[in-house]
């Protein structure tokens, strides 16, 4: 065997392990943009809403990564998993099974702009597939920290 095929394999392996080493991630991924309009919400209008007392809060769960769900999250919002991955949607799954399919639903990832989001399409998907009828998704073009964060709005840390 040759030097330069040895090369490749072990750059092939290397491969082979990070790509299985970040675990199952769903194959067919869908773009944030393929979420309805009328199913989002503005950080700001939604902000708006956790201030009016009145108004019974809806379940609020973040779909995105751990470590940014602990630098930084809606206060009340609960860490369900990255949708992006099979783990997280069952979980997001799970959270959710015994819920009212009328429940109000507030889904939010904000790891990254909004065009590049790995995960908030997939629980969209997940939960229209279990027959939520009521679930809105924070539209974060950014990201949490430039459109939520640094906005002001109310925040809380630790997992």
């Amino acid at each position: 065997m040759s030097t330069h095929t040895s090369a490749i394999g072990a750059v092939l392996s290397v491969l082979a392990i990070l790509i299985g080493g970040a675990g199952p991630v769903l194959a067919d991924h869908k773009p944030a943009a393929s979420i309805p309009t009328a199913a989002l919400i503005q950080p700001a209008d939604f902000a708006a809403t956790l201030n009016a007392s009145a108004a019974p809060r809806p379940l609020i769960l973040q779909v995105g990564f751990r470590k940014a769900y602990a630098q930084a999250h809606i206060p009340g919002s609960e860490y369900v998993g990255a949708a992006g991955e099979e783990d997280g949607v069952k979980a997001l799954q799970q959270r959710v099974a015994k819920l009212s399919k009328d429940s109000a639903i507030v889904i939010y990832c904000g790891c990254c702009p909004w065009t590049k989001c790995p995960n908030i399409a997939a629980a969209y998907d997940a939960l229209q597939d279990m027959g939520f009828k009521n679930v809105k998704v924070i539209y974060f073009a950014d990201d949490f920290e430039t459109n939520w964060v640094d906005q002001g709005f109310p925040t809380a840390k630790g997992s």
